[in-house]
C-alpha cells in the first residue's frame, strides 16, 4: 500500500449522474450507485449467486484470459528479463473461465485468472438491459472485468472512465498524471494489456531502485470500493487496481470528450519519437516551440494573418478534413 492518508473524495448523487461529474479533471467515488443492480445483489448473497447470474446471459462467447502461476501472487507484469510476460493470455470459452473460477475458489495459493475489458454486449448479451448506468446520452463502450485476486499495475487509459464494483472488492491507488517520472513508466510499445504500466510492485516498492517512487506515494489516492460503489477515474489519471476477493466482478464505461475523427494521440507520441527525439537539442527546442504555438497553447492571433479559407490543417477539423489529413500523412510516412 502507498505511504498515503488521502482518501478519493466522496460524493452523494441521487438519481443519474450530471453532466458536469461526467466531464470532471479529478477523481470521485459515488457510494451504492449500483446497488439496485440484480448482479450486485446476487453477488451480496454468495460468489455462487453471481456466477450463476452472468451464466444467465451467457451463449457461447469466447473471451481473453489472463493465467498466472501462485508465484505471480496475482500480480500481472514482465518477467524478469522484461522480454515476456509472467503469464499466459489464452482465447477461452467464458463459461470455462468460470468453471475454473469456481475451482480455485477457496484455495490457499491459487492460480491468478483474470478475464479484462470484455465488451458485454458481445460476452453477455442482454446483461446491460437490468445492469446499467445512465450517462447522458454518452456513446460509451461497457465492459466487464471478472477474476480472482489480481493485481494490475499501474496505468494510464485515454478516455474517462466510471468503474463500479459488481461484486466482491477491489482498491484503487490514483496518480494525477503529472506523476509520471516518479512512477517509473515500463517499455511503451512492449505492455501486459495494452497499456505501459508503472514497473514499481505497491504492494512492496522497491525505494533503493525506484527512489523518486516516494514522492508519487505522496500524491496517491487510494479507494475502497465494495459491490455497488462506482469511481470516476479522469482520462490519463494513473490508477492501480487489485481485486481482493476470490471472485470479483467490475463493470466499466470508457468515453472520450472528444470529436470521433480524432486518432488517438499515442500514433502522435510513437510518430514524435521517430522523427524528434534524435535531433540536435537546438532543434528539439525549436519543435517543442512550434508545438507549444500551433498544439498546446494557440490562440486566435497567430492565425490572424492567414484568411480563413487558407488555413488547411490550421482551421477546425470535422470527419472530412481529418480523413483528408489522414491520408496525407499516410502518403508522407509511406514514401
Amino acid at each position: 500500500m502507498p505511504v498515503t492518508d488521502k482518501r478519493v473524495r466522496e460524493l452523494q448523487v441521487g438519481g443519474a449522474l450530471p453532466d458536469e461529474l461526467l466531464r470532471a479533471s479529478t477523481p470521485y467515488i459515488v457510494r451504492g450507485l449500483a446497488g439496485g443492480w440484480p448482479l450486485v445483489r446476487a453477488g451480496l448473497q454468495a460468489p455462487e449467486a453471481a456466477d450463476a447470474y452472468l451464466r444467465r446471459f451467457y451463449g457461447d462467447a469466447t473471451v481473453t484470459a489472463m493465467l498466472g502461476k501462485p508465484e505471480i501472487g496475482g500480480r500481472f507484469f514482465y518477467n524478469d528479463a522484461v522480454d515476456g510476460f509472467n503469464f499466459l493470455s489464452v482465447r477461452a470459452r467464458l463459461d470455462g473461465v468460470l468453471d475454473e473460477l469456481q475451482v480455485q475458489r477457496g484455495m490457499a495459493r491459487p492460480g491468478a485468472i483474470y478475464v479484462g475489458s470484455t465488451t458485454i454486449d458481445t460476452a453477455l448479451p442482454g446483461l446491460r438491459a437490468e445492469n446499467d448506468i445512465d450517462l447522458g446520452g454518452r456513446d460509451a463502450l461497457a465492459s466487464i472485468w471478472i477474476g480472482n485476486r489480481t493485481r494490475i499495475p499501474a496505468h494510464y487509459d485515454l478516455p474517462d472512465n466510471l468503474a463500479v464494483v459488481a461484486a466482491g472488492h477491489r482498491r484503487f491507488t490514483l496518480f494525477p498524471p503529472e506523476q509520471l517520472a516518479n512512477l517509473y513508466i515500463g517499455p511503451i510499445d512492449f505492455t501486459p494489456a495494452g497499456q505501459a504500466i508503472s514497473m514499481v510492485d505497491l504492494a512492496a516498492p522497491d525505494l533503493d531502485r525506484f527512489p523518486r517512487f516516494a514522492e508519487a506515494q505522496r500524491h496517491a489516492l487510494v479507494a475502497e470500493l465494495g459491490p455497488g460503489d462506482a469511481i470516476f477515474i479522469p482520462a490519463m489519471w494513473w490508477h492501480n487496481v487489485e481485486a481482493l476477493d476470490d471472485f470479483n466482478v467490475l463493470v466499466n464505461y470508457w468515453w472520450r470528450q472528444s470529436p470521433g475523427w480524432m486518432d488517438t494521440p499515442t500514433n502522435a507520441l510513437m510518430l514524435a519519437i521517430l522523427t524528434m527525439r534524435e535531433l540536435p537539442p537546438e532543434q528539439r527546442r525549436a519543435w517543442q516551440e512550434i508545438f507549444r504555438h500551433y498544439i498546446f497553447e494557440p490562440d486566435e492571433d497567430s492565425l490572424a494573418h492567414i484568411p480563413a479559407n487558407a488555413r488547411y490543417a490550421l482551421s477546425p477539423l470535422d470527419d472530412d478534413k481529418a480523413r483528408i489529413l489522414r491520408g496525407q500523412l499516410l502518403k508522407r510516412i509511406n514514401r
